[in-house]
């Protein structure tokens, strides 16, 4: 199961605070093997928005909403999905014959 996590979001330095960037990391592990996958997403708050939710009221949960409607959720799992496999049998592997 891919964990998704929000290590960081940047947020409007007034009395809204409305999240302007959200920072997000998948992480899929399966035994000994893990893959990760970082990246961002912008948005524009809107306080006067009737879903807008004070930051103080957000949770985890509410940004990675955001971030699954920003960002191709199945797409990423997947990439990590094939980057444990290939870690479980690599195409190539390093050394020398000596």
């Amino acid at each position: 199961m891919t964990i998704w996590t929000v290590p960081l979001t940047e947020y409007t330095n007034d009395a809204d605070k409305g999240i302007v960037v959200c920072h997000w990391r998948a992480t899929l592990t399966d035994g000994d093997y893990s893959a990760s996958s970082y990246g961002t997403c912008g948005f524009t708050p809107d306080p006067t928005a009737p879903d807008f939710v004070p930051f103080e009221s957000l949770t985890e949960a509410d940004v990675l909403a955001w971030v699954y409607e920003s960002v191709d959720k199945d797409s990423v799992e997947a990439s990590l999905a094939s980057q444990i496999e290939d870690q479980k049998a690599p195409q190539t592997v390093a050394g020398t014959p000596w």
